[in-house]
């Protein structure tokens, strides 16, 4: 693991782009991390001496390397549910949300580039990192009325529950 280097960012609030999504789009991008971490997965395999035993070693190494996790606060209210999402560096139009049915997608990318000189000197430096993230939810919500703003690195998702996920309470009553 490299070190990574610290950036102060400076808060503005900002709304993120949220949309709903069809499933085969999941299931690509899904299908597209997977083959990244797979690949990476094996130069690991490789570079060790391709020695047996270690599959699950060297795919959670893979996987730690290419995906950033996203720690997540989900609260509930009688209305709405609310998400909060740990996304430090990234910008709002880094960042992806999709709700489709009960399930939250948060997906980014963030590249930055540093490059310094001195004298004959050149050193050059690009680092990428990713985050996705993908949660069922406790209920059914609105996907044409979720808003999402970040602030601080904290990526906040208001997800109004849909008309049918409210409870109605029923009477009992005896039969005759």
């Amino acid at each position: 693991m490299t070190p990574q280097a610290a950036t102060a960012v400076q808060a503005v609030k900002t709304s993120a782009i949220t949309k709903p999504t069809e499933s085969q789009q999941l299931v690509d991008r899904m299908e597209s991390l997977y083959d990244s971490i797979a690949r990476r997965a094996f130069e690991i395999f490789d570079g060790n001496g391709r020695s047996d035993g270690r599959d699950l070693a060297d795919w959670l190494e893979a996987e730690s390397e290419l995906l950033h996790p996203v720690h997540l606060e989900i609260s509930e209210s009688e209305d709405a549910l609310n998400v909060k999402a740990e996304v430090p560096g990234f910008a709002a139009k880094e960042l992806d949300v999709q709700v489709e049915g009960s399930r939250l997608t948060i997906s980014g990318n963030h590249e930055s580039k540093q490059e310094t000189t001195k004298g004959k000197t050149v050193y050059s430096e690009r680092c990428s990192k990713e985050i996705f993230r993908s949660v069922d939810l406790p209920t059914e919500v609105d996907a044409s009325k979720v808003n999402a703003t970040l602030k601080d690195g904290i990526l906040s998702i208001d997800l109004p529950k849909s008309a049918r996920a409210k409870s109605v309470r029923v009477e009992t009553k005896s039969a005759s």
